[in-house]
């Protein structure tokens, strides 16, 4: 599952491929669930994102005798990760509500400044589509809220991954992935 900016994307999701994208998927359908309340044509990504885990799940997890002490290495690591990116995303949440509140401003007021209806500002701040980064720069520049705040600078496992093979495909000493690892 590459990275999803906009929940209407899911539909063009064919399958889950691995246990990142497990666990993206079932973070995502547990706030949907909870955002269904205020906006039902929500459902149906809610339900495809649900057909999708099962499959995941019949095809990786039914069978316990053959499930690998690598494949759990991978889910307990997956899940680490997915947790990081959630502490930013609430940590972010937290500094734009402040600053909103700060300058009596509502979500509503932010979603006409960057030109979104309510709605999907919603889904911008709750993590549930991404912020495209003029957006970022624009609350950067409005609300004064450091870039370092606002802009996740951590690399998703496959970019880390491939990153890692062109970085020893260059056989550069001196270049290297400079912030720790997640995992």
């Amino acid at each position: 599952m590459k990275d999803i900016f906009s929940i209407k994307e899911v539909n063009n999701i064919e399958r889950l491929g691995n246990e990142y994208d497990l666990e993206k998927a079932s973070l995502l359908e547990r706030k949907l669930r909870l955002m269904i309340k205020e906006n039902p044509e929500l459902k149906p990504v809610r339900n495809k994102l649900r057909e999708l885990i099962a499959e995941y799940e019949e095809r990786e997890w039914s069978q316990i005798d053959k499930i690998s002490d690598s494949k759990i290495k991978e889910s307990d690591q997956a899940e680490e990760i997915v947790n990081f990116e959630q502490r930013f995303i609430r940590k972010r949440k937290e500094a734009i509500r402040k600053k909103l509140k700060e300058y009596d401003m509502t979500q509503q007021d932010l979603g006409v400044l960057l030109g979104h209806p309510k709605s999907y500002m919603s889904e911008l701040i709750n993590g549930v589509s991404q912020f495209t980064l003029k957006d970022l720069i624009i609350i950067h520049r409005i609300l004064g809220i450091s870039l370092n705040t606002l802009i996740p600078t951590f690399l998703q496992s496959d970019t880390r991954n491939k990153v890692r093979e062109s970085l020893l495909k260059l056989n550069k000493p001196k270049l290297r992935l400079r912030k720790k690892e997640l995992i």
